[in-house]
């Protein structure tokens, strides 16, 4: 049972956010439209939310789970360290900035720039799933951690958008696709998934299917390619003259 129960509607989002902190376990919050930094630096307990939280959801999270029935909007998990982030719906742009570690979990689409700058390091090793399609710049300047884009629903038939992976220098992109995009930069590698390369993502798979009640052997049926950067061919050639 939840431990504080809000409802949002007409609140300011700074009495809101100062309502949620005063309860470290678990918060449900009814009829969320918009506010913003909701359970930004949590580190515990968890944060139900009916309707779309404003910009920033997350923002800083340090440990806690965030759990939204309806869509998120820019900068959801920005800079986040730790703790989880599960949408039952599509997120906005810049989805994951700058983040360096915990987990998102978008049953739908993304909007751009989901994943630009995320990092890891030593053992906060980022991670997003994109159950949809992405918008365009997936994982831009990423240096670090996992992105994986399913494809489920998606009425395109490459599941991302342009210029995916640009500035990419660490980290690791899966798409589940039979066709990659024709406009990757030469400075990232693209192959197709072995059974190796599966393993490494299967258990996060999972995960996204027990949130979303999806079926994992349909998912894992397809083809997936993985893209990496390509450590011969460094980036200073396109940010300093030669």
């Amino acid at each position: 049972m939840s431990n504080l129960k809000i409802t949002a509607g007409e609140m300011h989002f700074q009495l809101l956010n100062e309502k949620i902190k005063s309860e470290p376990n678990e918060v449900v919050v009814n009829n969320c439209i918009g506010q913003r930094y909701i359970a930004a630096g949590r580190e515990r307990g968890k944060v139900i939310i009916n309707g779309v939280p404003g910009n920033a959801l997350g923002a800083y999270l340090d440990g806690s789970i965030i759990e939204v029935y309806g869509n998120a909007q820019d900068a959801t998990g920005d800079t986040m360290n730790e703790g989880e982030i599960i949408i039952h719906g599509s997120s906005g742009d810049a989805t994951g900035y700058a983040m360096r570690g915990g987990k998102i979990f978008i049953r739908d689409n993304a909007g751009y720039r989901a994943g630009i700058h995320i990092k890891a390091y030593k053992e906060k090793k980022p991670l997003i799933i994109i159950g949809g399609c992405a918008g365009s710049f997936l994982g831009e300047y990423q240096a670090g951690g996992t992105i994986i884009v399913l494809g489920i629903n998606c009425n395109k038939e490459i599941p991302v958008g342009d210029f995916c992976g640009t500035g990419m220098h660490g980290g690791k992109i899966y798409i589940r696709t039979d066709t990659l995009p024709e406009d990757l930069p030469r400075q990232v590698d693209s192959r197709k998934c072995t059974k190796a390369d599966l393993d490494e993502i299967s258990e996060h798979i999972k995960t996204f299917c027990s949130h979303f009640n999806t079926d994992y052997s349909e998912i894992i049926s397809k083809s997936f390619y993985v893209l990496e950067p390509d450590t011969k061919n460094p980036y200073k050639r396109l940010y300093t003259h030669n």
